[in-house]
């Protein structure tokens, strides 16, 4: 499976095969059509107002909007197919037919697969297929971009299967192990994204450990996508030692942190409730990415030069002030 780099030989944040490709890291608005969201709960369940409330997002600068019909909190039960459906697929239409570029948020292959139907460009399924064994088949069948979740089972239960010796290694080897199930089962690798699952079966230690990690995920060659928007992990880093975590809605500083954390380290995107705080963290993240490159070039231009001289010249001088030109340069990167 091939390794996306970039010029320098890092691994890249890569793009899509089937999606736009943006010269940053994208951004995911956040579409809940849900009655029992943790963030949102209940406020976009309408479906005029969720096609709205998409549009609003795009308009703040989401590059995408990911629309689910069925909550993923801890401790969540499910809802039944014709809901889901009932939910989504309305949503799904509508935004597409405005022009929004759509993901669509289930762990149904029935769903998934009329959500494309629908005008859905993307599945992003936080079992990463392991829900529905009919849904890799249908999303290779259909040739869209597929989001692959590190899951551990179904949210009812989830926080009992937060136990980790290493969490970062052992997420990155089920995540690898899922994303060779998907290329078996006929998905293209170019057309895969991992997601490591921030808040799913793992509490706020191991969230951040991931994010701290987030160069051994991009490590395994595919475009990553970071969903940490309003999660438990940051209300209790925001809580401090013994106060009590903020609310939800409260959190949105705080993602935009973690928004500009994974688009320095080569995010493809992040998914996220509010979105124009995400959208400028980005942007700046690119700048100061760009900036980076600029100097690194003009480092290695300033060593070349000094190289030269030391070959005219011939002296020992301007050799060693060429060494310095490397050490120089490296310490820029």
């Amino acid at each position: 499976m091939s390794t996306l780099r970039d010029g320098g030989g890092r691994v890249g944040r890569g793009g899509l095969v089937g999606l736009p490709e943006w010269d940053r890291c994208a951004v995911m608005g956040v579409v809940n059509v849900t009655p029992d969201s943790f963030s949102d709960g209940g406020q976009w369940f309408d479906t005029e107002l969720a096609v709205k409330h998409g549009l609003d997002l795009v308009a703040s600068g989401a590059d995408l909007v990911d629309v689910g019909g069925e909550s993923t909190r801890p401790g969540a039960a499910r809802v039944d197919e014709a809901e889901e459906l009932r939910r989504v697929v309305p949503v799904v239409r509508e935004l597409a037919g405005a022009g929004a570029v759509v993901s669509v948020d289930t762990m149904r292959a029935s769903v998934a697969e009329l959500a494309v139907q629908a005008g859905a460009a993307l599945v992003n399924d936080v079992s990463g297929g392991a829900a529905d064994p009919a849904m890799v088949p249908v999303v290779a069948a259909a040739g869209v971009p597929f989001v692959v979740m590190h899951w551990r089972g179904q949210s009812i239960d989830m926080n009992n299967r937060a136990v980790y010796g290493d969490v970062v290694g052992e997420v990155v080897a089920e995540l690898e192990e899922s994303l060779e199930r998907a290329v078996a089962g006929g998905i293209e690798p170019d057309r895969i994204v991992l997601d490591p699952g921030l808040g799913f079966a793992k509490n706020a230690d191991h969230d951040l450990a991931l994010v701290a990690n987030l160069g051994r995920l991009r490590a395994l060659g595919r475009p990553l996508l970071v969903a940490a928007s309003r999660k438990r992990f940051l209300g209790r880093v925001l809580a401090g030692g013994a106060g009590s975590p903020p609310p939800a809605r409260e959190r949105d500083a705080a993602t935009a942190a973690v928004s500009a954390i994974a688009a320095r380290e080569g995010a493809w995107a992040v998914r996220v409730h509010e979105v124009r705080a995400s959208a400028d963290a980005v942007r700046v993240a690119r700048a100061i990415e760009s900036a980076a490159r600029d100097a690194e070039a003009a480092g290695g231009a300033g060593h070349g030069t000094e190289t030269e001289r030391a070959g005219a010249d011939g002296t020992c001088e301007a050799s060693e002030a060429g060494g310095v030109g490397v050490a120089n340069a490296e310490g820029a990167v």
